[in-house]
């Protein structure tokens, strides 16, 4: 564009009337003067009436005086040449804004039960499946956040290292099934351990444990306090969520294909002393809207401020323009100077 001849000057678009509605104009009252030239025109008419002899031609040399048309093209020229220059004098432009946003962010590790008792019907359609759809819409409101995840129930382990692929993050959720691990039982310990494992590195500012269990630990080898105050000596807070109803829950159908109903309770000491100890905060969800409504919750907590920069960039067009009306006026004066210009006078 610096140049006095830019690289696609020679374009029929520059001849396109379309083109001049996609411009931005820094000048745009100069475009007024386009209205001057039909004006001129009829002042001119109006003042300089010539008389005429009518004349009879012969039909044979009629034909001949057809070409006397040709006269118009040298004006029709130096008018298209000054209706460039005001464009170019109104100088269009086009403007392409960007923006560029940026966090400090912050590491986020989601501990998923997924052991039998995930299977309860209190959910809608189980605890498991509603706990990965409010996931998945949580891991969707972050921006620039690694998020990890591990799932537990007899055993457990890290399904995700922490990430910012947030599509690839979701897939991963998706796949998440109770066939993943074999052994039963409820790991709370051994899941903390591994997802502080999976932090304990980061140098990020602020690092977030969301677990998510329906039950008591009964498997694993570390005590799920012990794997707290690890957790919290890397500085790392734990919100702790207990999912599920006490008393009698659905629990898929029985030999006659009627819903079974089972005893269920929920001991949340452990959760409630996972949460206090790394300075996190305890949740008890009880049913769908209440499992949304606490990950709203927990988002607006660890929200980080969002930075962003606003980038304008401006091209000028007005040289293209300019260009073609010197041309098309150079172009005139050799036409003024032809047999075209006087091809009908003697």
């Amino acid at each position: 564009m610096d140049s006095l001849f830019p690289n696609n000057w020679f374009s029929i678009k520059w001849f396109n009337v379309y083109e001049l509605f996609k411009y931005e104009w820094e000048n745009e009252y100069i475009l007024l003067l386009l209205l001057s030239i039909p004006l001129f025109f009829l002042i001119k008419l109006f003042f300089n009436k010539n008389n005429f002899i009518e004349v009879s031609i012969p039909s044979s040399n009629l034909i001949k005086y057809k070409f006397s048309l040709l006269r118009l093209i040298p004006n029709s020229i130096f008018v298209l040449s000054i209706i460039y220059i005001i464009i170019s004098l109104a100088r269009p432009q086009k403007s392409n804004e960007k923006v560029e946003k940026w966090s400090e962010g912050i590491d986020i590790m989601l501990v998923i039960d997924i052991s039998e008792s995930m299977q309860i019907e209190d959910f809608k359609p189980n605890r498991l499946e509603s706990a990965k759809d409010v996931a998945k819409e949580f891991i969707n409101g972050r921006f620039q956040d690694r998020i990890g995840l591990v799932v537990f129930s007899g055993e457990s382990y890290s399904r995700c290292p922490l990430t910012t692929d947030y599509i690839l993050l979701n897939e991963y959720v998706d796949e998440i099934s109770f066939d993943l691990i074999s052994s039963r039982g409820t790991a709370i310990g051994s899941a903390i351990a591994i997802a502080t494992n999976r932090m304990r590195e980061s140098k990020s500012k602020s690092k977030v444990l969301i677990l998510l269990s329906d039950g008591d630990n009964t498997a694993g080898n570390i005590d799920p306090v012990t794997a707290a105050q690890i957790a919290k000596a890397y500085g790392i807070k734990i919100y702790s969520i207990a999912i599920g109803k006490n008393g009698k829950v659905p629990f898929g159908k029985d030999y006659f294909g009627r819903t079974r109903y089972v005893e269920n309770s929920l001991d949340e000491k452990n959760l409630r002393e996972i949460a206090t100890i790394t300075n996190g905060k305890f949740y008890r969800a009880s049913n769908n809207s209440s499992l949304e409504n606490i990950f709203k919750v927990i988002d607006e907590f660890e929200k980080t401020e969002i930075k962003e920069n606003r980038y304008k960039n401006t091209v000028d067009y007005y040289q293209y323009y300019l260009l073609w009306s010197i041309i098309l006026f150079l172009f005139f004066i050799l036409l003024k100077s032809t047999f075209i210009n006087n091809i009908i006078k003697d």
